[in-house]
C-alpha cells in the first residue's frame, strides 16, 4: 500500500471513530437529560421550554458591564476625613446599565403617559401626577437669577436631551417600575402576544403590570383577554393547537369530547417554554408569555452602590491577565481633569466646578461647553462605553447609606437597603391585585403625597415566620439598619433587655418632622429636639459621582454622599440598571489577555 492510500485510509478511519462518537455523545438539547422525554412534544407529554433561547438580549439604551473583583472606595488621600469609604475588595455580577443619565425627554414621556392614564383633572388620580412631577423649584437660589431653568429646564426642547434634575429617589424608583412594564409591554405587542393596540386600550385600573402579567396574567387589562390574547401570534398558536386537537380526536374516537379532543379554547394557548403563573392553573397560566419563555426582561431599576462605582471606574483597560496594573483616580487614565490626546490637548474630560466662581472656564479657551448641566454625550464615555460618570449630574443608587461598607458580612453584590415583601392572597388563595379604588397613598417627610400603589399591581405585605421560621440567611423584612443602625449594633445594648422606647439610645437618633392632615389641611411639624446627633437614618439614601456644582474632588467614583430620600436638588439625576441573567459574559469569550 502506497504512502497515498495509506493516508486516505487513516483519514477515513478518524472521521469514522469521529461520528460514532459524535452519535453516542448525548444531546439534551430537545429532551430532558432526567427522563429522556421530548420537550415540547405534540401528544402534550414533554415540558414546554423554548429551545431557540440563546442569551439575554441587551435592554434598550444600556450597555453591558461584565462582572467581577475590584477594590472598591478610596484609592486617594481623604481630604475630607469622612472616613465613609476605606477600600475594601467586593465582587460584582455583570449587569447593564443606561449608557447616559435619564435625560428630560425620557422623563416627559413618563408624565404624559401617566397625564394620559391617570387624568389629573380627575379627583380620584389628581396626586399621581403630582407625585412624579419633578420640582423645578430646585434651581432657585436666595441670591440669584436662575428662573431661566426654574420655568425651561425641564419642558424646552433646548434641554430635552439634558439629565432630568429635581426628581428625589423615591421619583427615581417609579420611574424605573414603570420603564419596566413599558418595555414588558412593548416586546409582547411587538412578538403578537397581546393586542397590537393594547397600551391605546389601557385606562385606570386596566393598564399593564409585569408583575401582575408573570403572576395573574388573566386580571391584567382589567381582566379583558380580547387585548391580552388578541396578538397574532396568540391567535397562531390556537389555530394550529386546533389542528393537533383534531387530528388527535379523530385518531382516538374512544376518547370523550372535551378530554383530548375537540377545540382548543384561548385559555389553552401555549407559546415556546410558556408555564403557568404563580396564584392561577397550570391551565390558566400557559394562555400567556411566562418567565421561562425567556421574552420577559428583568426589571429596571437603581444600580446599587458597588455596580454603580465598578462600572464608573472602567478599569477593563488597565487589565493584564487576571491583575489590574495600577488604579484609576476618575472613570478615565490618568491624574487630571484634562485631555492628553494631541486632537483634544487641554480640553477638560467633564462638566464640574473649576473654582471659585468658575463653572465652565473662559469662553472660548478651557471651556468645559457648559456652566449648569450638559447635553449627554458631550464628554467622551468610559471604557464601558458610559457617559458622564464623573460630573454633569451626581446620580442617585439604590443602598441607604452608612458610614461604613460591612465587607466583614458580605463581599459580594453588596447592598443595603433589602426589604422583603410577599404577594397578598386573599381568602380564595389567589393573589390580590389592587383595583382603582384601592390605592394607597404615602405622604412624605415634606408634605408631599404620592402614590404607593397603582391599579393593577399585585398588592405586597412584608414577609413574616413563614418565610423566616429557622432560616439562618434573613429573620426579618426590613434590613436596612442590619448590624448597623439596629438594638445589637448600639452601644445601650445589652443581650436581652429590650431599649426601644427611647429613641435617645438609636444608634442613628435622626430629626423625624410629623406631616399629619387636620381638617383636610396638611400640618407640618419640625423636630425641634436639641438631642438629634444625625442626619443619617433609613430613609437617607447614597449619591455618587461629581455634578456641574462639584469641584473636581467628587469626580472620584470613590467618593459617597448622602440625601434624603423624599428631596431633590438641581445637581442629583439617576440612570438605571438591569441585572444580567445567564453566564457572566457575553458573546464569545475574549482572548486571555
Amino acid at each position: 500500500m502506497n504512502k497515498k492510500n495509506l493516508l486516505n485510509v487513516t483519514l477515513w478511519a478518524t472521521l469514522a471513530l469521529f461520528a460514532i462518537s459524535c452519535n453516542t455523545k448525548n444531546n439534551y438539547a430537545n429532551k430532558s437529560r432526567g427522563t429522556g422525554i421530548e420537550f415540547n412534544d405534540r401528544d402534550g407529554r414533554g415540558q414546554r421550554v423554548n429551545t431557540n433561547y440563546k442569551e439575554q438580549e441587551p435592554p434598550v439604551g444600556t450597555v453591558f458591564i461584565e462582572g467581577g473583583t475590584f477594590t472598591m472606595g478610596r484609592v486617594q488621600d481623604d481630604v475630607m476625613h469622612d472616613w465613609n469609604n476605606s477600600p475594601t475588595q467586593q465582587h460584582v455580577q455583570s449587569f447593564y446599565m443606561d449608557e447616559t443619565e435619564v435625560t428630560n425627554l425620557m422623563y416627559l414621556e413618563y408624565l404624559e403617559w401617566t397625564k394620559r392614564m391617570y387624568d389629573p383633572k380627575d379627583k380620584n388620580y389628581e396626586d399621581i401626577y403630582k407625585g412624579i412631577l419633578p420640582d423645578t423649584l430646585v434651581w432657585r437660589n436666595r441670591l440669584g437669577f436662575n428662573e431661566v431653568m426654574t420655568n425651561n429646564y425641564l419642558r424646552h426642547p433646548a434641554y430635552r436631551n439634558y439629565p432630568v434634575v429635581g426628581v428625589s429617589w423615591i421619583q427615581a424608583v417609579e420611574f424605573s417600575e414603570w420603564r419596566t412594564n413599558m418595555v414588558a409591554e412593548r416586546i409582547l405587542r411587538d412578538q403578537g402576544r397581546i393586542s397590537e393596540d393594547a397600551d391605546l386600550q389601557s385606562g385606570p385600573g386596566n393598564n399593564f403590570d409585569r408583575d401582575t402579567y408573570l403572576t395573574a396574567p388573566s386580571q391584567v387589562y382589567g381582566g379583558n383577554e380580547e387585548v391580552s390574547l388578541g396578538g397574532r401570534e396568540s391567535q397562531r398558536r390556537i389555530e394550529q393547537m386546533n389542528n393537533e386537537a383534531g387530528k388527535r380526536s379523530r385518531s382516538k374516537a374512544s376518547s370523550s369530547e372535551g378530554e383530548e379532543g375537540g377545540e382548543v379554547s384561548e385559555g389553552d394557548v401555549a407559546a415556546d417554554g410558556e408555564g403557568g403563573g404563580t396564584g392561577e392553573s397550570a391551565n390558566s397560566g400557559r394562555r400567556f408569555t411566562q418567565l421561562d419563555s425567556g421574552i420577559i426582561p428583568p426589571k429596571f431599576r437603581l444600580p446599587t452602590e458597588v455596580e454603580w462605582e465598578y462600572a464608573a471606574l472602567g478599569l477593563r483597560e488597565l487589565r493584564s491577565y487576571n491583575i489590574y496594573r495600577g488604579r484609576k483616580k476618575y472613570p478615565w487614565k490618568g491624574q487630571y481633569t484634562r485631555s492628553g490626546t494631541k486632537n483634544k490637548l487641554g480640553d477638560q474630560l467633564a462638566n464640574f466646578k473649576q473654582g471659585s466662581g468658575d463653572y465652565g472656564g473662559i469662553a472660548g479657551w478651557s471651556d468645559d461647553k457648559a456652566d449648569i448641566t450638559a447635553e449627554v454625550m458631550s464628554f467622551t464615555p468610559n471604557d464601558y462605553g458610559l457617559y458622564d460618570m464623573a460630573g454633569n449630574v451626581a446620580e442617585w443608587v439604590a443602598d441607604v447609606y452608612r458610614p461604613i461598607v460591612d465587607d466583614e458580612f458580605n463581599d459580594f453584590n453588596y447592598y443595603r437597603g433589602n426589604v422583603y415583601t410577599k404577594n397578598a392572597i386573599s381568602s380564595d388563595g389567589t393573589v390580590v391585585v389592587l383595583g382603582a379604588s384601592e390605592m394607597v397613598y404615602d405622604t412624605l417627610s415634606n408634605g408631599k403625597v404620592i402614590a404607593r400603589t397603582l391599579p393593577g399591581q399585585i398588592k405586597q405585605v412584608p414577609i413574616d415566620e413563614e418565610e423566616t421560621y429557622l432560616r439562618t440567611n434573613f429573620d426579618e423584612s426590613d434590613n436596612r439598619n442590619y448590624r448597623d443602625g439596629d438594638k445589637q449594633s448600639s452601644r445601650y445594648y445589652e443581650a436581652f433587655e429590650e431599649i426601644e422606647g427611647d429613641p435617645t439610645k438609636d444608634m442613628y437618633n435622626s430629626p423625624t418632622h410629623s406631616v399629619t392632615t387636620e381638617d383636610g389641611e396638611l400640618k407640618r411639624q419640625y423636630d425641634t429636639s436639641t438631642k438629634r446627633r444625625t442626619q443619617v437614618d433609613d430613609k437617607a439614601r447614597v449619591y455618587k459621582g461629581g455634578s456641574w456644582k462639584d469641584r473636581a474632588y467628587w469626580l472620584d467614583p470613590a467618593q459617597r454622599r448622602y440625601f434624603p430620600q423624599d428631596m431633590a436638588t438641581d445637581y442629583i439625576g439617576f440612570r438605571n440598571a438591569v441585572s444580567r441573567v445567564g453566564s457572566k459574559s457575553s458573546g464569545p469569550r475574549r482572548p486571555t489577555n
